[in-house]
Formats: C-alpha cells, sequence, structure tokens
C-alpha cells in the first residue's frame, strides 16, 4: 500500500496477504487502526480475530549492548475469549497512543476516527489459572464499517448459547474482610459490558439467602441462568442447601447392618435398613439450622427412597442453570479448586463466558431423637469438606472472635491444637474394589512397568485439573437404570469395613480444598466429580506427630496422609457415632451438632461456572 505526502487512507475493505488463525480461512478483512499499535489489517476468522501491522512498531524497539528487541505483542484473540464488544460513538482517537509514523501521517488533518472495543483476557505468564482483564481498540472514520465489525462480531457471541443472559446474585456484606461489596463492585462492569442482566440482592442478616433460595419455585429460577454467591464457602453451603433441600428427593445414605439409632415408638434401639422407608416431616427439632437465626423458620425435610435401585429425583430448572462464586471470604477453598485462583476477576469470567464443570455434592444426615422420642433425620448438603474434632473446635472457638475477622481462624486454630483433644467415635465405610477408587490406577501401573519403574513418582498424581481425564470419564452403569449420580454404591464387591477408637479428627474431603494455607489441600489427588468422598482419620497421637502433619499440610508437595497414625479411603459413603465427650461437626464452614451421622456423595450433582484448574 501506498501513500504520498499525508494521504492517510482509512478506505473500506482490502485484501493483504495475512497469516491464517490456525491454518483457517479468514471471513474478511479491513484495515483499522490498532490502539498503540497503528494501522493493521484485522481479520475475522470462524472462531477468532487476527491482526497484522502494516509498518513496524519504530517506538516499541529496545536495544542492549548492540541487539535490538521488539516485544512480542499479541496479534489475536479467540472468540470464545471475547467476552464483550463495545461501540465508541463521537470520541477522537488519541494520537499519543499511536506510533511516531502514524502520527504523522494523520497530523494536522482534522478527521474523526470512530472505534470500538474489544474485551477479553490473558492468561497471565506467573499463573495460568489466573485471567487478566485486557481490551483492544479499533478505530475507523468511516460509522458503517466499524458498525458492520460490532454487529458482525455480537453476531458471533450470540451464536455461544452456554453464556448466561440473567442471573441472581447474592452479596454477603460481611464476608471475609468485609469486602463482598467492593468486590462486586469491581466485578460489575464485566457483567454489564457483557449485557448479563443481575439482580443483586445484598443480605441483611444470617440465613437470608437459605430463606431466598427454598421459598423459590423452579418456574422462578426458571428465568434465570444461575446464581452467584458473593462471599466464602460459607455463604455457597447456605445457597447451595437452600437450592438442594425442596428439590432434591434421594434415598438417605447407606448404612451398615448394625448401625442402630433410638426407635420411633418407644425408643427401643432398632437397626437401620438400607430399603427402610423414612416418612417425609416438616416438624422441627430444638436445635435450629445453624445458617438460619429466626426460631420460627421451619427446615424442609427430604423424602426417603423406598430401595436403592431408584434414581434420586432433581429436576433443575433448566439446562443452563449453574452457580457461580465471586472469592469474598476466609478461605474461598471451593473457588480456587474449580477455577484455579483466588481472584474477583477470573471468576468474572468464567461466568459471563458460561464456562462449565460439574462438581460432587456430599449429603450428610443426623439422626437425632426430638422431644416426642421420634427419630429425625436432619439433611445437609456440603460442597467441600466435613470435618469433626479438630476442625470442628476450630469453627466452634472461632465463633468467640469474629470481631477479628479472618485471622480468628488462625488464633482459633492454634488454641485448639494446644489443647490437643481427642474423642471416642466408631467409624464405617464403604469399601469398594480398588479399580473402582482409581480408575486410572490400572493405566498408571502399565505405563510405569513399561518404563521398569515400580512406584509411581510424585509427578505421576493424578491431580484434577482442566478437561479432568477422571471427572469425565462416565461410569460403567451410566446407561443402566441405576442412577449414575451415585454409582459405587451398586458395586457387587462393595463391603462396609468398621474402625474404632480415639481420633483427633474425622474428616470428609468432597474436593482437594486447595487454599493459600494449603496449597494441595487435604486431599491433593482429590477431584471434583469422581463420586468420591475422602475420608481421613487422625489417631490419637503425640502432640508433636499431630503438629508435623499440620505441617506437612502448609507445604506445597506435602505428605500430610504418610503418617503410620493416619488412615485415608477413598468411598461413596460412611457412617459415624460418636461417644462420651463430643465435638461438632463443621460442614464447610458451619457448625453441624451430630451424634450420629451418615453420608454420601452424588457424582457431580450441581453445575459451576468454572473450567478446573489450568496447571
Amino acid at each position: 500500500m501506498e501513500r504520498e505526502g499525508n494521504d492517510y487512507d482509512l478506505g473500506g475493505e482490502k485484501s493483504f496477504p495475512i497469516e491464517s488463525l490456525d491454518g483457517k480461512a479468514s471471513i474478511f478483512d479491513s484495515t483499522l487502526l490498532l490502539d498503540h499499535v497503528g494501522e493493521v489489517i484485522l481479520t475475522l476468522y470462524s472462531d477468532g480475530l487476527s491482526w497484522k501491522s502494516i509498518e513496524p512498531l519504530e517506538n516499541d524497539i529496545s536495544s542492549c549492548l548492540g541487539i535490538k528487541y521488539v516485544p512480542k505483542i499479541p496479534n489475536e484473540i479467540k472468540l470464545s475469549d471475547i467476552y464483550a464488544v463495545e461501540f465508541i460513538d463521537n470520541t477522537l482517537f488519541h494520537m499519543s497512543n499511536l506510533p511516531r509514523s502514524t502520527e504523522r501521517a494523520l497530523f494536522g488533518h482534522d478527521i474523526k476516527i470512530y472505534h470500538f472495543i474489544v474485551h477479553g483476557f490473558i492468561r497471565s505468564n506467573k499463573q495460568p489459572s489466573q485471567w487478566i482483564l485486557t481490551e483492544y481498540t479499533f478505530g475507523h472514520k468511516n460509522l458503517q464499517t466499524c458498525e458492520m465489525w460490532v454487529n458482525q462480531l455480537h453476531s458471533y457471541l450470540k451464536l455461544q448459547v452456554e453464556r448466561p443472559r440473567n442471573l441472581l446474585v447474592f452479596v454477603h456484606p460481611r464476608s471475609g474482610k468485609s469486602n463482598g461489596c467492593r468486590n462486586w463492585e469491581s466485578v460489575a462492569p464485566i457483567f454489564s459490558r457483557a449485557k448479563v442482566e443481575t439482580k443483586v440482592i445484598v443480605t441483611e442478616r444470617a440465613g437470608q439467602a437459605f430463606d431466598m433460595m427454598l421459598s423459590m419455585t423452579n418456574k422462578e429460577l426458571s428465568s434465570y441462568d444461575g446464581v452467584i454467591a458473593v462471599g466464602g464457602d460459607g455463604f455457597f453451603n447456605e445457597i447451595l442447601n437452600g437450592f438442594l433441600s425442596p428439590r432434591l428427593k434421594a434415598p438417605y445414605p447407606p448404612t451398615p447392618p448394625d448401625f442402630a439409632h433410638l426407635a420411633k415408638d418407644k425408643g427401643d434401639s432398632l437397626i437401620v435398613d438400607e430399603n427402610e422407608i423414612l416418612e417425609e416431616t416438616s416438624s422441627q427439632s430444638e436445635d435450629q439450622f445453624p445458617l438460619i437465626s429466626s426460631p420460627n423458620q421451619s427446615r424442609y425435610r427430604i423424602s426417603n427412597l423406598n430401595s436403592e435401585d431408584k434414581a434420586p429425583e432433581f429436576p433443575v430448572p433448566n439446562q443452563w442453570f449453574r452457580f457461580g462464586i465471586i472469592p469474598s471470604g476466609s478461605t474461598d477453598a471451593i473457588v480456587i479448586c474449580t477455577t484455579g485462583t483466588r481472584d474477583p476477576i477470573t471468576s468474572a469470567l468464567h461466568i459471563v463466558l458460561g464456562k462449565r464443570v460439574h462438581l460432587d455434592i456430599a449429603q450428610v444426615v443426623r439422626w437425632k431423637k426430638t422431644p416426642r422420642s421420634e427419630v429425625e433425620p436432619l439433611v445437609r448438603y456440603a460442597a467441600s469438606f466435613s470435618g469433626y474434632g479438630f476442625y470442628g473446635d476450630v469453627i466452634t472457638e472461632s465463633e468467640k472472635y469474629r470481631w477479628m475477622g479472618p485471622i480468628r481462624y488462625d488464633y482459633a486454630g492454634t488454641m485448639v491444637f494446644l489443647r490437643h483433644r481427642s474423642y471416642e467415635a466408631e467409624i464405617s465405610y464403604l469399601d469398594v474394589e480398588s479399580e473402582q477408587t482409581n480408575p486410572t490406577s490400572k493405566r498408571n501401573r502399565e505405563s510405569r512397568l513399561l518404563r521398569g519403574s515400580k512406584a509411581p513418582r510424585r509427578s505421576e498424581r493424578c491431580i484434577c485439573r482442566i478437561n479432568c481425564e477422571v471427572c469425565n470419564e462416565k461410569p460403567e452403569n451410566a446407561a443402566t437404570e441405576i442412577c449414575s449420580l451415585t454409582p459405587h454404591l451398586y458395586s457387587d464387591k462393595r463391603k462396609w469395613v468398621k474402625t474404632k477408637g480415639r481420633f483427633i479428627s474425622v474428616g470428609a474431603a468432597v474436593i482437594s480444598c486447595r487454599n493459600e494455607k494449603a496449597p494441595d489441600g487435604l486431599v491433593a489427588e482429590a477431584h471434583l466429580s469422581d463420586g468420591f468422598l475422602h475420608l481421613i482419620m487422625i489417631k490419637e497421637c503425640p502432640h508433636a506427630s499431630y503438629l508435623w502433619h499440620l505441617t506437612q499440610l502448609t507445604r506445597k508437595g506435602g505428605s500430610p496422609l504418610n503418617f503410620k497414625f493416619v488412615e485415608h479411603h477413598k468411598t461413596p459413603a460412611f457412617t459415624f457415632t460418636s461417644s462420651g465427650n463430643e465435638s461438632v461437626w463443621n460442614v464447610d464452614g458451619e457448625m453441624f451438632q451430630a451424634h450420629q451421622l451418615s453420608a454420601q456423595v452424588f457424582r457431580g450433582l450441581v453445575c459451576m461456572f468454572a473450567t478446573g484448574p489450568e496447571v
């Protein structure tokens, strides 16, 4: 392209030789101005945009010891990485943002430049899971050219039907360091640019989000593409329980033949059979749901199905319905495990781009005698972790120091550690054959044999990440009448294993529970959606030994489970009965009192706006 003097041509579409995006044929191209770059050829492909500078960037060349370095500037973006396109009218292009050659060409000309902004993201060089906002401003003197590009890009973005259009947002103003409102304000422009309608509710009391989700019908929720929690793990747990309680109709967790509790009629001991029908009840017990402050609030009871071969009923509002979290809590373990980073901007981008990943959910059932001498089950759901003993004592102790903010957990943990309490309990867990607990173990063993290696190396650990093979693997019985939400409960080789003794803690991890203080989490190999709980039992041990176990949790690449006093089992279900002095359960950061408890996991029960961490 030739120019004479100051004749700067920004005319219509032109054809120029340009490298295609991943070898794909271009749809059309134009000559435009790109902010900070100058004149470029912008080309649209079926899956992205690509641009090529017509002249070298004179201003951006630096030298060292006589060697010239030209910085690498992005020259393409995938349509899937674009979250919004904005047309800006009646605004002049900034001359200071252009290279000198372009400035000289435009100098002295009163040219009005229309422009549009392509909003997207790039991945951080230091942390691939963290997404950084970026924008590319293109300009042209012809209004119709800019409008054509904006309309064309909008039409392509609309084809991506998985992107949400309407969301219900709950904001916890006092979560974590009281950043809930501030974090939402920081990401709200992303939703606005992406033309996502949001109904924002800032909660004013404990349990408000639970009450609202509990009372909303599927017809009301069907107008939304998902629910967003701006808060921590406990706040998400509140919303999750309000959503699942009236909707999920499932059998109670299976129990071993000798798991007994008090009968309804005369208080006699009764064996709870797995096929026993437990009637649905709406009566209240003397202690209220921990998230609900009002004593008059009723709690929803979930009816039990009469046999294992009946699939859980779970009518979702619509096929695109998902949950999202804008991290604002003390630990934000669920966000770190599902997106790979604790960053509000990254989480917001996952949501507006319509990412999708399935998440296991644990059903925790407390069996308790009411004042009317009836055995009444109380159901809770957990997305990350349920812990007894040390973990329950920490959450109980921390309630005394809420005024301290997130640091109260460190203080409470130190106090509980110094007491070094242990609790007597009996735990039974459902053991299934080893090939089921690790579907990739056979492939890993065969691979090691081919290499002549005997023991698996640390790098061979199957860590859950984006497009995880384990989580995406369909269970063998998925095509049968047996529900695929609980595939491992129906193993022919299953058996109950019982252990009894004194324990410092008993925990069940649904996911790895990674956080800033435990970079690998409680269980590094835990997956987001494999249908297993990780049962971790810490037996009574010397103070120093337990300290070494806790120290390993804080180390990247540590081995917190490699101790004789630590038992770790992958299981789809377990039961718990305490005796003597009792602790409480910590269920996703909320207290849950239970003397007798049973739990099971539902595989991939809910869908999150996330992809899994990028490792």
